[in-house]
């Protein structure tokens, strides 16, 4: 009796793990150029990194804006950590130039839908990284209530937080050519915050 061998079961990588794959190692060129800051050696050190973190949520604004990622990610105003990190700067004094928050400025604006998804993927992903941050900010006074408001966790916790998010990452129907263009905003996300970190860097 012949054996029938069956067809190898081919498993496809989700959209967030191919992010992460992809990105790897920028990811970890960016945790490098962040705590060359020395963030949490005093306060002067927390403002190079909090000008850092304002910069990337002011210049990310728009995917949090978005009607199509709305589409996809249902609880995508919520998450949005702009405002937070203005009140921070307010907190200790940083003066950066902020931008109308009505109506934000900037390439992304015209980029499409998947392209934003990849800055979104690394914006969601430095809140889930950022409880290492948090508690070192607290040895220098601050809180969820004074000058560190954007590294705080969500009501819900910082790993539900970020399974809700990447569940409905997930769910998004994209093609190659989109996931390619998820890939390239996700890197050009990381690319923006080395390079803001390294040009404050002393």
């Amino acid at each position: 009796m012949e054996t029938v061998t069956p067809p190898e079961q081919t498993t496809v990588q989700s959209l967030s793990k191919r992010l992460k794959h992809a990105t790897r190692e920028q990811h970890e060129r960016v945790d490098h150029a962040i705590m060359a800051l020395r963030p949490f050696d005093d306060l002067e050190g927390y403002a190079r990194f909090l000008r850092v973190q304002y910069g990337f949520q002011q210049r990310g604004l728009p995917c949090y804006r978005d009607p199509r990622l709305a589409d996809w990610i249902s609880d995508l105003t919520l998450r949005c950590r702009y405002a937070a990190v203005v009140r921070d700067c307010q907190d200790l004094g940083v003066e950066v130039e902020q931008q109308a928050e009505t109506k934000p400025t900037g390439a992304l604006l015209s980029e499409a839908a998947s392209h934003l998804l990849g800055w979104l993927y690394v914006n969601e992903g430095s809140n889930l990284g950022a409880a290492f941050l948090f508690k070192r900010a607290a040895e220098l006074g601050l809180s969820a209530s004074y000058g560190a408001r954007h590294l705080a966790p969500s009501d819900d916790g910082r790993g539900l937080h970020w399974r809700h998010f990447t569940q409905q990452l997930d769910a998004i129907a994209l093609s190659e050519a989109d996931i390619a263009q998820a890939v390239a905003g996700a890197k050009e996300a990381f690319a923006y915050v080395e390079a803001q970190a390294r040009s404050l860097v002393r």
